[in-house]
């Protein structure tokens, strides 16, 4: 359960966050990627925050995640100028991709009748023998 205060720290960053990444995206020649933050998770300790990014075309996903989590210090660095005056400490930024656009898509393809996964079984996951 989150406190007050870790939703309240965890939406200055995600709002901020999804600005610098917007424009590092834009001067980085990807202005047709489209870069949102959907979620970020405090630790109780303010510590650490777990950033969940949303990449649109999700094709640039990989390589794009790559490049953030290389320039976390970076990125870090204008969050902290950022939000020097909202918060004292800017916690470790851990980057994740959050799939559950594309997720709801595959369900959403499926439930139209688009992958039916009774005519192509090789559409299901395989199952592990324990």
């Amino acid at each position: 359960m989150e406190t007050n205060r870790q939703k309240k720290i965890g939406g200055v960053i995600q709002r901020d966050l999804a600005e610098i990444l917007q424009k590092a995206a834009k001067e980085g020649g990807m202005s047709g990627t489209l870069i949102s933050v959907t979620k970020v998770n405090v630790t109780t300790d303010l510590s650490r925050a777990k950033v969940y990014v949303s990449i649109f075309p999700i094709a640039k996903a990989d390589e794009l995640i790559v490049g953030i989590r290389s320039n976390q210090p970076l990125i870090k660095h204008e969050l902290s100028q950022r939000t020097k005056n909202q918060l004292r400490r800017v916690p470790e930024l851990e980057f994740f991709i959050d799939d559950s656009l594309e997720y709801i898509d595959r369900i959403d393809k499926s439930l139209k009748g688009d992958d039916n996964p009774i005519d192509n079984p090789d559409l299901l996951d395989k199952r592990k023998k324990s």
